[in-house]
């Protein structure tokens, strides 16, 4: 059962205004705590060139709290069917920052548009075991947000409570083995759905960065 105790964070008090609360998130983010960088089997990286890409983490403003907005991957793709993700993919050569790419993306699957995210900073690099070094890009956003997902790429878009992350017990270690290497990812569970690996990974990522705490290390 997940545990979402309350912690002394301006983020939990109701009421706090949209400017504000995005002014707060911006002064944590660039203030978090540095740690060891993160990724899918690191181990088996080094000698990898890696891709560029970039994600959003959207942040839904509520008067009362704030949510994660994340989306199911359709069952039918080639990679990562039915996977929780955040919206966001490699970068293009039109892309003129991680920013940019990731508000593009955004755009392409879930309709979300720029001007309705509020970047607040960035959390740190992510590296996937397919050579991807993801940036994840913070924004916050006002509903009602009227989006779009595309139906190919997205079965479903859907708002988690920003505190089941702000507390390191509801994320859980899980190791495995394939082809004859060891490795784990992290996962957290909200109601029916398991969310895991790197978004799982940037998820713990947002919490410690709000938190000012380490989580798992």
């Amino acid at each position: 059962m997940p545990h979402s105790h309350a912690l002394a964070s301006p983020l939990l008090n109701a009421g706090m205004p949209f400017d504000a609360t995005r002014e707060w998130l911006h002064q944590a983010l660039a203030q978090a705590l540095p740690r060891q960088q993160r990724g899918d089997r690191l181990q088996y990286m080094s000698d990898k060139p890696l891709i560029p890409a970039a994600v959003l983490v959207p942040l839904v403003y509520h008067p009362s709290h704030l949510s994660v907005l994340l989306t199911q991957r359709t069952e039918h793709l080639s990679k990562h069917p039915g996977q929780i993700a955040f919206p966001g993919g490699r970068a293009e050569a039109e892309d003129a920052s991680a920013e940019a790419t990731a508000l593009r993306e955004s755009l392409e699957e879930i309709g979300l548009r720029a001007e309705l995210v509020a970047l607040a900073g960035r959390l740190p690099n992510y590296i996937t075991i397919t050579g991807y070094e993801v940036t994840p890009v913070v924004g916050l956003v006002r509903p009602p947000l009227e989006l779009r997902p595309d139906a190919n790429e997205v079965a479903e878009a859907f708002e988690v409570p920003l505190q089941l992350f702000l507390d390191p017990a509801n994320f859980t270690r899980h190791r495995y083995e394939l082809g004859g290497k060891t490795g784990s990812y992290l996962a957290v569970t909200h109601e029916n759905r398991f969310i895991w690996g790197a978004t799982a990974a940037m998820l713990l990522s947002l919490g410690e960065s709000l938190t000012q705490q380490h989580f798992l290390e």
